[in-house]
C-alpha cells in the first residue's frame, strides 16, 4: 500500500532517519512512537508529501487516495462546514464544482461534458456525497444547523472535528493523522475509536492518548535510533513486553528456555484480556499474530516520578459548601457541596474545562469565588500542578539545579549532588540540568513542577491536565506514580487511560450544579441515569 525506500532526513548534524526501509499495509493501522524530537510529526509530513527528504522516497500504490488529517484550522475559512468535509476527496469535490460550473453556462456542447462528468461522478458515489458529509458531521457533535456556516464562523473545538470529519470523508484508502483526539471530548473520541477499529484501510496515526491507541492499533511503528520498526499488537502490549524484555535482560542467569515460556505465557494472558475488550469482534483479531521473537527491550528512558508524603492526613480533608463561579456572564458552575474522604482519587471533569480550572484555582487560593467557601482539614499539606506554569519560569534565569534549589525542603536537598540525581532522575543529565529554567520546552517545564511536587511530599495531589506536553514516557510514569500514590488527589485530564486507572471518584461541574459518583471513569461514563442526568445538567 504505502513503501517507504532508503528514506534519510537530517538537520545540519542531526540525523533524524537513517535509510529507513519500510512498509504500511492495507488492513492495519500504525500508532507511531517515539521520544519527544524522534520524528513523528516529520515521518507524517514526508509520507503526505508536505516536506522532503534528505534522501530516499515514499511510493503509494497507484489508484489509491489518501487524506490527511489538517493541522491548519483556519485553512478552509472561506468555505461552509458542508463544503469543507466533501473536499477531503478533492477529485470528487473538483468533479461537482466543474458540473456546477458547466450547468451555469449551459450550452448543447456542454452537454456532453456533463454526462460524461456525471458518470464518473456516479461512480464515485457523488450523489451521496452530501448526505455522508452530514452524518459524519452529525456523529462527529456538529449540529446540523451549522452544516451550511461558514467555516470562519466556528470556534477552534468545531474546527477541529469539521476537519477530522473532512480527513475521514470517503474512505480514503491511506489515512494519515497527528494528535486527532486534541480538543475532542470522551464521547467523541470514543466515536472516533469505535469507527477506526472497524476501517479496512491503511491508517497511519501519531497520539499520545494510550487508551486511543489502544483501541485503534494492530501495530506500534516505534522511530528509535533514525530507524522505524513495527511490531505486532497494541500500544499496552508494546510497553508490557517491552518492559519484560528489559527485566529479563537484566536477569543474566535465567536460562533462555525459561524466559522464552515467561514471554510465551504473558503473550497467552494478554492475548486472552484482548478476546475479553469490546474491540475483540473487530480487526483486533489481529493480536493473533502477536510473536515472543518481536519482543525486545526499549531504549525509552521513563522519568523516575515518585510521590511520598511526610506524614498521613486524618479524616478531613477538604469541605466545600455552596461553592460558584460566574465568568464573563457564564456560570462555570454552582452550589458545588463536597466531602472530600482521605484515600479518594477524584477525577473533576466538565464539558467547559474553564469551570475544571476556576475550581482548582480557588480551593488553591488563586482565584476568588463568586459565593460559597472551602475548608481543607489542619492535618492536610498540598502540592498543586496548575494548568498553566508559566508565572514558575517566565522571569526566572537560574539553571535548573538552583530553579528546584528554591523548593529544598532540608539542607541535605539543597546540596547540588543531591539536586543533580533528583533532575538525573527526571531525564535532566549532565549538562541538561545547566539549562536556563525560562528556554524551557512544555514538557520539560511539567517534568520540572512535578520535581517541585515531589520534593514538597504533600499528602494532597493536585493536577490540571498533567498529561499536558508529557511524552508517552512520561505519561506512563506519572499514571503509575499516581495508582500507587497513597495519599489523596484531585485531577483532571483529557486522557481516558489515565481518569480509568487513577480516579475512584468522579467529579463533573456543571451550570447546574455537581454530579458526584463513586466509580471508575468508564462505568461514570456508560452508566444510563448519569448520562440521563448530565444531559439534564447542562441544559
Amino acid at each position: 500500500m504505502l513503501t517507504v525506500s532508503n528514506l534519510s532526513v537530517q538537520f545540519g548534524k542531526r540525523v533524524l532517519f537513517d535509510e529507513v526501509n519500510t512498509k504500511f499495509q492495507t488492513g492495519n493501522c500504525y500508532g507511531i512512537i517515539g521520544a519527544n524530537g524522534a520524528g513523528k510529526s516529520t515521518f507524517l509530513k514526508i509520507i503526505s508529501g508536505k516536506q522532503e527528504p534528505t534522501s530516499g522516497q515514499v511510493h503509494i500504490e497507484p489508484g489509491k487516495r489518501m487524506s490527511v488529517l489538517e493541522q491548519n484550522h483556519n485553512a478552509y475559512d472561506e468555505y461552509t462546514v458542508l463544503e469543507a468535509v466533501v473536499m477531503g476527496n478533492k477529485e470528487l469535490y473538483t468533479i461537482k464544482k466543474e458540473i456546477d460550473a458547466l450547468y451555469a453556462d449551459y450550452t448543447d456542447e456542454n452537454a456532453e461534458k456533463i454526462g460524461e462528468l456525471q458518470v464518473k461522478f456516479e461512480e464515485m458515489d457523488g450523489w451521496n456525497a452530501d448526505a455522508e458529509a452530514a452524518a459524519m458531521l452529525s456523529n462527529l457533535g456538529i449540529a446540523e444547523d451549522l452544516h451550511y456556516s461558514q467555516m470562519s464562523d466556528l470556534d477552534g473545538k468545531q474546527k477541529v472535528r469539521v476537519l477530522l470529519a473532512q480527513a475521514l470523508f470517503g474512505n480514503p484508502d491511506i489515512l494519515i493523522m497527528d494528535e486527532p483526539t486534541n480538543d475532542l471530548d470522551f464521547e467523541t473520541i470514543g466515536w472516533l475509536e469505535n469507527f477506526l477499529a472497524n476501517y479496512d484501510n491503511c491508517v497511519i496515526v501519531v497520539s499520545h492518548d494510550r487508551h486511543f491507541l489502544d483501541a485503534v492499533c494492530t501495530h506500534i511503528s516505534d522511530i528509535d535510533f533514525g530507524k522505524i520498526t513495527h511490531y505486532s499488537g497494541n500500544y499496552t502490549f508494546w510497553y508490557e513486553s517491552s518492559q519484560l524484555a528489559a527485566k529479563q535482560r537484566a536477569q543474566q542467569n535465567k536460562k533462555a528456555e525459561e524466559k522464552k515460556k515467561e514471554l510465551e505465557e504473558f503473550i497467552r494472558r494478554f492475548s486472552a484480556n484482548v478476546a475479553k475488550s469490546k474491540q475483540a469482534t473487530s480487526r483486533k483479531k489481529m493480536i493473533e499474530k502477536l510473536n515472543v521473537d518481536e519482543i525486545k527491550p526499549s531504549s525509552r528512558r521513563y522519568p523516575a516520578i515518585i510521590f511520598k508524603s511526610d506524614r498521613e492526613a486524618g479524616d478531613q480533608i477538604l469541605n466545600i459548601e455552596n461553592l460558584s463561579k460566574t465568568l464573563d456572564n457564564e456560570i462555570l458552575f454552582q452550589n458545588v457541596d463536597l466531602n472530600l474522604q482521605r484515600g479518594d482519587k477524584v477525577a473533576v471533569i466538565s464539558k467547559n474545562s474553564k469551570a475544571v480550572t476556576s475550581f482548582f484555582q480557588i480551593i488553591m487560593e488563586k482565584e476568588m469565588a463568586n459565593s460559597g467557601n472551602y475548608s481543607w482539614g489542619v492535618t492536610t499539606t498540598q502540592s498543586y500542578l496548575p494548568l498553566d506554569n508559566s508565572e514558575y519560569f517566565q522571569n526566572s534565569e537560574l539553571n535548573l539545579v538552583d530553579w528546584l534549589r528554591q523548593y529544598a525542603q532540608t539542607e541535605e536537598e539543597r546540596e547540588e549532588v543531591f539536586l543533580r540525581g533528583f533532575l538525573g532522575k527526571m531525564i535532566f543529565s549532565g549538562e541538561e540540568a545547566l539549562k536556563k529554567s525560562n528556554v524551557l520546552s512544555g514538557g520539560e517545564k511539567v517534568r520540572c513542577m512535578l520535581s517541585k511536587m515531589m520534593m514538597k511530599r504533600a499528602n494532597i495531589l493536585l493536577l490540571d491536565e498533567p498529561t499536558n506536553h508529557l511524552d508517552l514516557e512520561s505519561i506512563q510514569s506519572l499514571n503509575n506514580s499516581l495508582i500507587n500514590f497513597n495519599g489523596t488527589i484531585l485531577f483532571s485530564t483529557h486522557d481516558h487511560e489515565f481518569a480509568q486507572t487513577v480516579a475512584n471518584r468522579i467529579i463533573e461541574l456543571t451550570p447546574s450544579g455537581i454530579i458526584d459518583r463513586h466509580s471508575t471513569f468508564d462505568n461514570y461514563l456508560q452508566d444510563n441515569k448519569t448520562k440521563e442526568l448530565r444531559t439534564k445538567m447542562y441544559q
